[in-house]
């Protein structure tokens, strides 16, 4: 049985109890305190579960699943920002199905969207016109080309089934404590105007309170973020954390019927300069759909860099044009994903919770390839949050998640691959050669650790070291403009609400960023949300246009003076992927 919040007029707050084909509404009047503050409603379960991504549901099912086993009845529920579950989920993907075997071991029975295997693997290191072949370190044998979003909304199905209640639009906006102890969240109002005042359609935010909560939000997600700044948080996560921007195309092609896996890395003729570890990935896919995606770490320093222009040249390469020529673009996006790898895992436990998939970020970005982790973690949680909460003891406690994620093959994975990536700051060839001795020889067994240098946006340069970058102009055949791109995100928020962007001191873009870097929030950012733009005297000032936001988060990571804070929109916001 699944209760979906709704909302109907102004004055009500609807759950609504699914069991079978059958429907019944419980409708709850709104409370009201005495001086006319308007009080929020709180639900009691007893797991909490932020973000139906692959960790989240992958929590939420094996909970459930362990409930019908043990002949227990634990409440599970799972809030998610997107219109619906998998709308915001975006990646590669080159699937290995290790986590889902142990969730569902006859999921090729049960019909999951993972049918495509791969059958050839490439590995290029690219010129400024020529492609390389090197061996592939890869090893896709097994896997599958996936949609992401697709395996979630089946995921999100199962969940349901399973009994585990899923409210998709509504934005996670608050952590509740008690005494020193996360005892839950709480979505935001909906229903607020730009000017702050409240509409007619006003709806106070709900309290989601949880025995245990866990927070799979993904890369930088809001609450995890915002629990890492409070006393509680602070040693949660570690100084120095990696993070990639990861664009994609999703489209068909005329080309043959074949599922290869190419993966490059850049030599020249790009911008991307050889300190950021671009990483480049295209997936062919049976039916002639292609999945084209450019990774471009945030660690670069070249202001004037532009992800999404080097992602429209990248297309332009001798060897990558052909096989996208006579296609059509079916969506686009953009998210960005950890790359810190094995230095940068925070401890992941905190009274009344923990940190899941990608809040806590267990990409392994050799691999290039995090769901399968992510969805692990999300066992190892469910597993110890069930054994907790069945001793019946209170506050139930989840230190042993901890020592379970040290026991695991996560911890094994990332451990051998934790200095592949650092290698990459000290130089493309440097990197190329650690890496291989890491891959092949060592196998992850060296007696040191590599560290990562500075955080993201302390890398950035200012722009007097450097000269601007002359991108080409979209030939509406291979590269598009970024608002054509944009329009294929099916991204929409609703226009009349307050920024969910914000500027700590607004004086800073013109001031600091306009100045120093050439305003580079009109280039890192995939969506058009940051223009500068002449006011009446000429003077350029920053716009924020913050419908089109991807929700992305490269913003909160790469502004040089830390000034962007991206805090939740209005539920239902954001992206509508369907198929990436």
């Amino acid at each position: 049985m699944a209760r979906v919040l709704l909302r109907r007029g102004s004055n009500a707050l609807a759950a609504r109890s699914i069991s079978g084909a059958g429907a019944r509404l419980e409708w709850r009047a709104r409370r009201f305190c005495s001086d006319g503050v308007q009080e929020r409603e709180s639900m009691d379960y007893d797991v909490v579960i932020v973000g139906a991504g692959p960790a989240g549901l992958a929590a939420a099912i094996r909970l459930k699943q362990l409930c019908d086993r043990e002949k227990r009845e634990l409440s599970v529920c799972v809030v998610e920002k997107g219109a619906e579950v998998g709308s915001h989920i975006l990646s590669g993907n080159v699937f290995e199905p290790r986590s889902l075997t142990e969730l569902f071991p006859d999921w090729k029975k049960q019909g999951a969207p993972v049918e495509i295997p791969v059958s050839e693997d490439k590995f290029w290191l690219l010129s400024s016109k020529h492609a390389i072949p090197l061996p592939s370190p890869f090893r896709n044998h097994g896997n599958y080309v996936i949609s992401l979003s697709q395996l979630v909304r089946w995921l999100g199905t199962k969940a349901e089934e399973l009994g585990v209640e899923i409210y998709p639009g509504f934005s996670a906006s608050e952590v509740l404590y008690d005494d020193n102890r996360v005892v839950g969240i709480a979505t935001n109002d909906m229903g607020i105007a730009k000017n702050g005042c409240k509409k007619s359609t006003f709806q106070k935010g709900m309290e989601l309170r949880g025995r245990l909560t866990l927070l799979a939000e993904g890369c930088r997600g809001y609450l995890s973020e915002l629990f890492a700044s409070t006393n509680l948080g602070s040693n949660q996560v570690p100084s120095i954390k990696r993070t990639l921007l990861g664009l994609r195309r999703f489209g068909r092609s005329r080309n043959q019927n074949i599922v290869l896996v190419l993966s490059f890395i850049q030599l020249a003729g790009l911008s991307t300069q050889r300190r950021t570890g671009a990483r480049f990935c295209i997936i062919w896919q049976i039916g002639k759909q292609v999945a084209v995606g450019l990774v471009v770490a945030l660690d670069y320093q070249n202001p004037y860099l532009s992800p999404y222009e080097e992602y429209q040249r990248f297309k332009q390469h001798p060897s990558i044009r052909p096989m996208l020529e006579g296609g059509k673009v079916v969506q686009y996006g953009a998210r960005t994903l950890n790359e810190g790898g094995f230095q940068s895992i925070p401890k992941t436990v905190f009274p009344g919770g923990a940190l899941i998939g990608c809040s806590a970020g267990f990409v392994n970005v050799p691999k290039i390839k995090g769901a399968h982790t992510a969805m692990k973690s999300g066992l190892l949680a469910a597993e110890t949050a069930f054994e907790q909460l069945s001793k019946g003891s209170e506050p139930a406690k989840l230190d042993s998640y901890w020592e379970r994620l040290q026991n695991s093959w996560i911890w094994d994975e990332l451990n051998a691959a934790r200095n592949i990536r650092p290698a990459f700051h000290y130089g493309l060839l440097p990197g190329l050669a650690v890496s291989a001795f890491e891959h092949y020889i060592s196998k992850g067994k060296l007696p040191y650790t590599l560290k990562h240098g500075r955080p993201d946006h302390l890398s950035t340069e200012v722009s007097k070291k450097h000269k601007p970058i002359d991108y080409p102009k979209p030939d509406g055949v291979i590269s598009f403009d970024l608002l054509t791109s944009l329009y294929r995100s099916n991204t929409n928020h609703e226009h009349d609400q307050p920024s969910h962007l914000l500027l700590r001191d607004p004086s800073i873009p013109e001031k600091v960023n306009l100045i120093d870097y050439a305003g580079l929030e009109s280039r890192y950012c995939p969506a058009r949300v940051y223009e500068y733009i002449p006011d009446e005297n000429e003077k350029l000032t920053l716009q924020i246009n913050a419908q089109n936001c991807l929700h992305c988060k490269a913003c909160d990571i790469k502004d040089p003076p830390q000034n962007i804070k991206w805090t939740t929109p209005e539920g239902a916001g954001g992206p509508g992927y369907s198929i990436m």
